[in-house]
């Protein structure tokens, strides 16, 4: 699955091509890459990694953004760019600033990658929406989740219908984005990167922290008129 990402400064009408890969070529397009100093595993490793040191030299993730952060290190965060994002599917194009484009191919990269905490989001890879909302990011990362429930279920495995494990992956997330944050930190000239890592962070904070509140804002959107008033509580005269 190949996804390319065409950046079109407005400003100087320059543009810049990046092409995903699926998480099979991205492994072996690796390879090829010089690492930079900040991928060392040891450099600002997550608390949280299952990886160790002694057998693992660089860190997975950090490889596979190093390409996106040399390309945008020295560009401000509100650079106003028109990207647009093709897949054999569909196209979709917006005119935004950098840092929204570069959180939607970020989060796209990272989940194609074979962290062993990140590439559990690989199936929402598959489905990839550009530029997601808030709301979109729930429905999908909890529809994702659900479904993956029911694939146990048919296989005689326990299924997790109360979110569980989605809140603690997302808090996993989380510790994830805080170290790639400072190791991006140390290679960033400007803040466009940083600020791509922050949103993404917020994303998956939603998740771990307000789940239940965040669902109940989308609630609606999945019940009828005669589900909502059912919902509604009924006063007693007195």
């Amino acid at each position: 699955m190949s996804i390319t990402y065409l950046f079109k400064f407005l400003e100087d009408g320059s543009e810049l091509k990046i092409e995903t890969a699926s998480a099979a070529e991205a492994k072996r397009d690796r390879v090829a890459v010089a690492p930079a100093a900040w991928t060392k595993l040891a450099y600002c490793q997550c608390s949280n990694c299952p990886l160790k040191r002694d057998a693992v030299d660089q860190c997975p993730a950090a490889l596979d953004i190093q390409p996106i952060i040399e390309d945008f290190r020295k560009m401000p965060g509100f650079t106003k760019v028109e990207v647009t994002v093709i897949s054999a599917e569909r196209e979709y194009r917006k005119t935004t600033g950098l840092e929204e484009g570069l959180r939607s191919l970020m989060g796209l990269v990272l989940a194609n990658s074979e962290c062993p905490i990140l590439k559990k989001l690989r199936p929402m890879a598959h489905t990839h929406l550009p530029f997601a909302s808030q709301d979109e990011f729930i429905m999908r990362s909890a529809g994702t989740y659900l479904l993956r429930q029911y694939f146990n279920l048919k296989d005689g495995k326990e299924a997790d219908w109360h979110l569980e494990g989605l809140v603690s992956l997302n808090r996993d997330l989380q510790l994830v984005n805080q170290a790639l944050w400072q190791r991006v930190h140390s290679a960033c000239e400007s803040d466009s990167n940083l600020k791509a890592l922050l949103s993404f962070f917020t994303l998956s904070s939603s998740v771990s922290y307000s789940l239940e509140t965040q669902l109940n804002k989308i609630k609606s959107r999945f019940l009828n008129e005669t589900d909502l008033l059912q919902d509604i509580p009924v006063s007693k005269g007195g």
